[in-house]
């Protein structure tokens, strides 16, 4: 007599949560920023339900903070900050996505999500600029001091060079707009379909934990 096949049981908060981005970066001094979007991915073959929670919910504006995601389907979930005022500069702001089967109550995973008001993007270009050229001056006294004639140096292993790679290409795949985006600039054959994205997007998380295991 042929059995159903029954599906694993699932434990509670151990469920990897596919969200992207990963940190919001709203600038007083540009409009086009006080909205920002939040893509929830579900590469599962079951449909989930989510809520999304905020430390500081007075400030920022949730469209559907709470819905449901198809199989290998993905949402958008839009956030407005509503209260960009000099004092919340540098504050750091927490979001949290829980996930849970529709059937059950309990959440499944969970996801934390930073978001920043920053004054003026063009100052946080030049800090990130400062900050890029301080790393590379640190990088290149490092390897001269590390392959200096006659000294032995033990250099901790890191990440793969794959890795890294594999982590940027699926990054910059996400940031790809999707099939069917018509007000897109980009051209039509760099748009991806959801299940593309998808794959990306697990990919991306295999990257992260490879890289965390090191």
């Amino acid at each position: 007599m042929h059995q159903q096949k029954r599906q694993p049981e699932l434990v509670e908060g151990n469920l990897p949560v596919f969200v992207f981005p990963t940190e919001l970066l709203f600038y007083a001094d540009d409009q086009s920023t006080h909205k920002q979007v939040l893509t929830l991915y579900n590469p599962y073959e079951f449909a989930l339900k989510f809520k999304v929670l905020c430390t500081t919910p007075n400030k920022y504006v949730v469209a559907d903070a709470a819905g449901a995601v198809k199989p290998q389907c993905c949402v958008d979930i839009v956030i407005r900050h509503r209260d960009v005022r000099s004092c919340h500069y540098g504050v750091i702001d927490k979001f949290r996505l829980q996930v849970s089967e529709q059937s059950q109550r309990k959440a499944l995973g969970r996801k934390e999500v930073v978001a920043t008001l920053l004054p003026s993007a063009k100052e946080q270009q030049k800090e990130e600029e400062e900050k890029r050229i301080k790393e590379h001056l640190t990088e290149s006294l490092f390897f001269e001091q590390s392959f200096q004639p006659g000294k032995n140096r033990t250099v901790s292993s890191g990440p793969s060079l794959l890795t890294v790679f594999l982590g940027v290409v699926c990054i910059a795949a996400l940031m790809l707009p999707t099939l069917g985006d018509v007000e897109s600039l980009v051209p039509l054959y760099l748009h991806l379909s959801v299940n593309q994205k998808l794959v990306a997007a697990y990919i991306l998380g295999k990257c992260f934990k490879g890289a965390l295991g090191h």
